[in-house]
């Protein structure tokens, strides 16, 4: 079972050299490691200061490099759905080029990049494999994707294969435009399934970690307690921070204020992260680029332990018997009630935070269970229900949508 550990932060604090340096401790400790960015703008070559391509590249004894390219990754896992997509923009008159260059839909090459994970985990090349993430709004926003997978899956998918089936010509000739046939159909969902792959080997706490870099630096670290409050809504286990370039006594009366400032947030980051605990790194004199450099910032980050330990497991999601009633619980740090909106759809949760959304399906035991109320206690959002009514479930599971005061 590959260790996978992903590194993400906001830009500019230094992630990418955390992650190598973690990648290339290692493979010093034996381990067969690979690092690979899905960070469309990479840095990974450039921090190791060696060639890296779309496919894994050796760079040491037991360590390899990658940086997923665009148009190999869409071949890889989009080529049937992008085909009919320049089918459909070459049908309506553009040239065959442009064509190509408009079905790169938005998104398409960081998710590719994302899916590259689920791979190398599952041929067994690798005992380790080591995330450069995108910074962490693009991050979530694509980890946020199975969620809408499954919906289309369920729902959506079965409708238009029978569509397509029954009158795809006639449709076609109805409303000009030429439909997906089986084979697109059977590209989305195998691509689809494979999200949610990849969403269960990530949402896994005892196989993946995600590590949050951040600087001593109000801005970044008010993004890194949002982007926790974040993984723990989609269920993302994080099991360590990463205080990147704190500076050292004696810098001297020019960079005096800045440490004394880092010095001061040093404590409130351990105090609103905790449990999970926060290691700090510190600001090297000289640019961390290369081999020698990165393995001085891996041992500075980890000593003499091991990079793939888990240091801190915890359930950000879990449901429990109080008082003849069922509690819901989730770990939403940092957050107040009254930033939380709930929905109740059937069998599912919907919560909202801002401009994000996660559909939590309900345990069975909970779905006839009407919804009594939601309150915070020190960070975690407790739902309760009541115990479900015999005789009443025919009632409540036709019952569309209900909040959840």
């Amino acid at each position: 079972m590959a260790r996978i550990l992903l590194y993400t932060g906001k830009g500019g604090t230094g992630k990418t050299s955390v992650a190598a340096a973690t990648a290339l401790l290692c493979a010093d400790r034996g381990y067969r490691t690979i690092v690979l960015s899905t960070d469309i703008a990479h840095s990974l070559a450039d921090a190791l200061d060696r060639p890296l391509g779309a496919e894994p590249t050796q760079i040491e004894s037991n360590l390899w490099g990658q940086e997923p390219e665009v148009f190999h990754n869409i071949e890889k896992y989009w080529g049937t759905i992008q085909r009919y997509v320049v089918e459909l923009f070459s049908w309506r008159g553009l040239d065959e080029v442009m064509a190509e260059e408009m079905s790169v839909l938005p998104g398409m090459d960081e998710l590719a990049s994302l899916l590259w994970i689920a791979d190398h985990h599952d041929h067994g090349q690798y005992d380790v494999i080591v995330v450069d993430a995108a910074p962490t709004g693009e991050t979530l926003r694509l980890l946020s994707m199975p969620e809408a997978a499954h919906w289309w899956v369920e729902r959506i998918a079965p409708i238009g294969r029978r569509m397509s089936r029954i009158g795809g010509s006639l449709l076609e000739r109805m409303i000009g435009v030429p439909l997906p046939d089986e084979q697109v159909f059977d590209a989305a969902e195998d691509l689809l399934h494979r999200l949610e792959h990849m969403h269960d080997l990530l949402a896994d706490g005892d196989r993946t970690s995600v590590r949050l870099v951040l600087n001593l630096e109000r801005v970044a670290i008010r993004e890194a307690q949002r982007s926790f409050t974040y993984f723990h809504l989609y269920g993302y286990p994080t099991d360590l921070i990463v205080a990147n370039r704190v500076l050292p006594a004696g810098v001297g009366e020019y960079f005096q204020g800045w440490r004394d400032t880092q010095r001061e947030y040093g404590p409130e980051v351990r105090e609103a992260f905790a449990p999970v605990p926060v290691r700090s790194v510190p600001f090297f004199d000289k640019e961390v680029v290369g081999i020698d450099r990165l393995r001085e910032l891996g041992r500075a980050l980890f000593g003499d332990g091991d990079p793939t330990e888990l240091f801190y497991s915890g359930r950000p999601y879990s449901v429990a018997r109080e008082n003849g009633s069922y509690v819901v619980s989730l770990e939403l740090p940092f957050l107040s009630r009254d930033e939380i909106e709930l929905s109740r759809n059937q069998d599912e949760l919907v919560l909202q935070v801002g401009s994000w959304r996660r559909n939590l399906v309900l345990p069975r035991a909970l779905v006839d269970a009407p919804t009594e109320g939601a309150r915070m206690e020190d960070g975690t959002l407790k739902i309760r229900f009541a115990a479900p009514e015999r005789g009443k479930a025919a009632t409540t599971r036709s019952g569309g949508s209900r909040h959840a005061h």
